[in-house]
């Protein structure tokens, strides 16, 4: 598992566009030079997910930009036109980058992969980081995927 102090591997993520479609964007891209909440989840439109985990980054946007952050990115193991569809369920215009890992390829990077059940495959486990230019500065990963706590946008204010 990533540490803190380590740096994330680069990774090439897809993200939706507004206009339905969806673009490469690099770890560089997201990352370098920035003050980043980076909120990963096992999957888009799943309960704890849409009713509490990113909804809270949205709601509590604002407070989170206040404390230096440039940007909250949101990484779950869907393709970029599934992201892009929770994006518009979840109210979240343009205040979250959604960053698809289709095939939990970063989150294996990362070593925080997880495997909830044989029937839905490989997913990430739920975690929030504060990373600046690419390095993890707090990490909090769930112990249970169902849970949104230590990594709920409260706990990561917090941290700021």
């Amino acid at each position: 598992m990533i540490k803190v102090g380590e740096k994330l591997p680069a990774f090439t993520f897809l993200t939706p566009t507004a206009d339905g479609g969806r673009k490469e964007i690099t770890t560089d891209e997201v990352f370098a030079g920035k003050k980043v909440v980076l909120v990963a989840v096992p999957g888009a439109f799943t309960p704890t997910c849409s009713k509490t985990h990113v909804p809270g980054f949205i709601q509590q946007f604002d407070e989170i930009k206040a404390k230096g952050i440039d940007a909250i990115a949101v990484t779950a193991v869907n393709d970029a036109y599934v992201l892009g569809a929770w994006r518009d369920a979840l109210g979240a215009g343009d205040k979250i980058v959604f960053l698809a890992d289709g095939a939990a390829a970063f989150a294996k990077s990362v070593g925080l992969d997880l495997e909830p059940s044989p029937s839905m495959g490989i997913r990430s486990r739920r975690y929030a980081a504060i990373v600046e230019d690419g390095i993890v500065k707090e990490l909090q990963v769930e112990e249970r995927a169902s849970e949104a706590t230590c990594s709920a946008a409260p706990s990561i204010l917090e941290k700021l």
